[in-house]
């Protein structure tokens, strides 16, 4: 075991960064990471959330590099354009002491931006595999000089649909490179991936996590959507909170979250992509050292996230899948300690929390939204312990004397209930916000995945037990429900107008999608492609933004992608 950064064997540029950071001690990932791929050898690591997984790839890729050159010689491929810019960050803070050159690709940003920081020069390449693809095909990034190549988070690489557009990236490598690949699941799709690509690796396996998380306090709130807000900041009033991780699905509802509440007396940071290292450490500072006990954060933007002692785990937004809430959970309840796990259940999320309870063979509590009276007498509580302390262990002489001096004109009680309402008056108003019960329907659970439509899953999917898209279960259907027009009533069917005569393919489709507009791969459903035209179903909360973004702002194999909403 490494007790220091030192003995990896790393640059004095490299730990002079490191220190800079306020990097304590190498994590296991970095402990056997970094020394094998210093080596030159080929690594394929499991990790999960928390390890410090980035930093095991990025030092030793810096130290092999050692200084600019006149073309790319390391790409690093990773899903989404958050994580791309998160992988950049730490690598320009880590490489501050070098001259090497870091550029990201994604989409979602002007091509004319990319294109002009890749004709400078650049050492390293960090981008998702849909922007990569266009510029390769356009002649402006060429792969032929490529030494050093990372995969990350290869799982949730292909279950957006990329595996395609990593087979034909890999393939304008030079087959003698070193190659390292990351995931936090190993699917039979990854598997696969690895047998194709990563010859002779050096397998590591950091904290698997566990299906059940023993030491978590798991729990439920049944609500409305609407209701989210005002339900969080009561729970927060009730609950033991030394610090918590809120997470939710969109940068913007977290900045949004943040700002509430704040709003309402409770110090809270938001963690999104939008921010630089700087910002994102300056965050992580304040977490640390209790300025704030609130952290607000995407799961993208908390991938690489360890912080100690979390008490609570708040899921204001459910996970898509039962994998994503263990791993979310799994970040309270450490090192022996107990810790709460809270997750907001809509009713039309009703079968994503028994996804979840089958998953982990673990029923969930449900708790009630706390009351106007429960507040109050946890108020009440609260401020009783604090006057025990003071009366059992603190100088009050000079108290008493005003005491003796009031009492000449007041009772003792009188006086007593003054000083309370007096040292009360900065408390925050009681909330008042009335809940509507929602709607319990009795659901019937009918436990078969959705049928196959075309080509999609037919040739794109990774099966497993039956079940479509790598391991990510679908989610079941319930008897009496109402089906939308196109089959699932969270799927809106958008018209795209590219086919087979475009030369298209389902994955072209998924990914383009999932990269340039920046939702998750897992919220595109169904995809038909038809001769002239194709089909696709996208989760209704991201229809108005997928039709927003994918009006010519970007094209897919040349060809511009325009996408409307189907009438029929």
């Amino acid at each position: 075991m490494s007790s220091s950064f030192a003995e990896l064997g790393l640059s004095p540029e490299l730990l002079t960064a490191i220190n800079e950071l306020e990097y304590a001690a190498p994590t296991p990932i970095q402990e056997q990471a970094i020394p094998s791929l210093l080596t030159g050898q080929n690594v394929v690591g499991q990790a999960q959330t928390g390890t410090g997984k980035t930093a095991a790839f990025i030092l030793p890729l810096l130290q092999l590099l050692n200084k600019p050159a006149d073309t790319v010689r390391a790409l690093i491929l990773v899903p989404t354009r958050e994580l791309a810019l998160q992988v950049t960050d730490a690598a320009r803070w880590l490489a501050a002491h070098t001259q090497l050159r870091i550029t990201s690709v994604y989409g979602g940003q002007s091509y004319t931006i990319q294109i002009r920081a890749l004709k400078k020069g650049t050492d390293i390449v960090v981008g998702t595999p849909g922007r990569l693809m266009d510029l390769m095909r356009q002649d402006i990034l060429n792969l032929s000089a490529v030494e050093h190549v990372i995969l990350d988070e290869a799982d949730e690489m292909l279950d957006m649909g990329f595996s395609e557009d990593v087979d034909t990236i890999l393939s304008a490598i030079p087959v003698e490179r070193q190659i390292a690949l990351f995931s936090a699941t190993f699917p039979r799709a990854v598997q696969a991936l690895v047998n194709a690509h990563v010859p002779n690796p050096d397998h590591i396996r950091i904290n698997p996590s566990a299906v059940t998380v023993s030491d978590t306090e798991q729990r439920y709130v049944y609500l409305r959507e609407e209701n989210k807000l005002a339900a969080l900041i009561r729970l927060l009033e009730v609950e033991g909170i030394q610090s918590a991780l809120i997470f939710t699905r969109t940068k913007v509802r977290a900045q949004e979250i943040s700002d509430a509440l704040n709003t309402h007396g409770i110090p809270a940071e938001s963690l999104h992509g939008d921010l630089n290292q700087a910002r994102r450490e300056t965050v992580l500072r304040r977490l640390r050292s209790r300025e704030i006990t609130i952290l607000v954060a995407t799961d993208v933007a908390a991938r690489g996230l360890d912080i100690d002692d979390l008490s609570h785990v708040i899921n204001f937004d459910m996970p898509q899948d039962p994998e994503d809430y263990v791993h979310r959970i799994g970040r309270t309840g450490r090192a022996g300690k107990k810790g709460v796990a809270l997750t907001f259940v809509t009713g039309k999320e009703k079968h994503r929390l028994r996804m979840v309870e089958n998953f982990t063979k673990k029923a969930l509590n449900e708790v009630p939204i706390p009351s106007i009276a429960e507040i109050r007498a946890h108020r009440d509580q609260k401020y009783l312990d604090r006057l025990m302390q003071v009366l059992t262990g603190e100088n009050i002489s000079s108290e008493m004397a005003t005491v003796k001096n009031l009492s000449a004109q007041y009772s003792m009680e009188t006086i007593a209930a003054a000083a309370i309402k007096l040292s009360r008056e900065s408390e925050p108003e009681l909330p008042h916000e009335q809940f509507a019960e929602p709607a319990r329907p009795a659901f019937h659970v009918i436990e078969e995945p959705q049928k196959a439509h075309g080509k999609y899953k037919s040739e794109n999917a990774a099966m497993k037990g039956g079940k479509y898209r790598g391991d990510k279960k679908q989610a079941p259907r319930y008897a009496g429900s109402p089906p939308s027009e196109h089959g699932h009533e969270d799927m809106v069917r958008l018209r795209c107008n590219l086919g087979h005569r475009h030369g298209i393919r389902p994955g072209d489709i998924v990914g383009a999608i999932a990269s340039e507009v920046g939702i998750p791969g897992k919220s595109i459903g169904e995809i038909k492609i038809q001769d002239d035209y194709s089909f696709v179903d996208v989760d209704r909360k991201h229809a108005s933004k997928v039709l927003r973004q994918s009006s010519g702002k970007y094209a897919v194999r040349g060809k511009t992608v325009i996408l409307t909403k189907d009438s029929k």
